[in-house]
This record gives structure tokens, sequence and C-alpha cells, in this order.
């Protein structure tokens, strides 16, 4: 062996080793590897606050057209 395989494998090997396992586990968390990861996850937290967002608006009109139509309707029958 070269002098600098050895110190590779005195050295580096085994913290390389460490380092690609970690980055296995960082990968399957973000990817899911069969079971929902992360990007799958924050890709659902998305669309339910945006459909959150949505209804919230539609609520937030009908009560404004419901309270626009009563004062309508009251102030039709002659108000106070």
């Amino acid at each position: 062996m070269t002098e600098q395989s050895t110190q590779y494998e005195r050295f580096c090997k085994e913290a390389f080793d460490r380092l690609f396992k970690k980055l296995e586990v960082i990968d399957v968390a973000i990817r899911g590897n069969g079971k929902p990861g992360l990007t799958l996850r924050l890709d659902r937290v998305e669309q339910k606050e945006q459909r959150r967002g949505k209804l919230l608006w539609l609520i937030t009109g009908a009560a404004i057209a419901a309270l626009v139509s009563a004062v309508a309707a009251w102030i039709g029958r002659g108000g106070a």
C-alpha cells in the first residue's frame, strides 16, 4: 500500500463511512423511501393551508353577504 492509502484507511475511511450513513438517514427522512417523507408531508400541509384559507374567505364573504342582506331588509321594512 502507498502512504496515502494507508493514511486514508487510518484516518478517513471510518469518518467517511459515518458521514455516508448520516447522509442516508437524512435522505430517507426527506424523500421517505416508501413512507411519506418530509417533502410530501410539507406539500400536504401547504395544500391544507391553501384550502383552509379559501374556506375562511368563503365563510367571511357569506357572513358579510348575510349581514348586508339583513341590514337591507331591516331598512326596507322601515328601520328603527
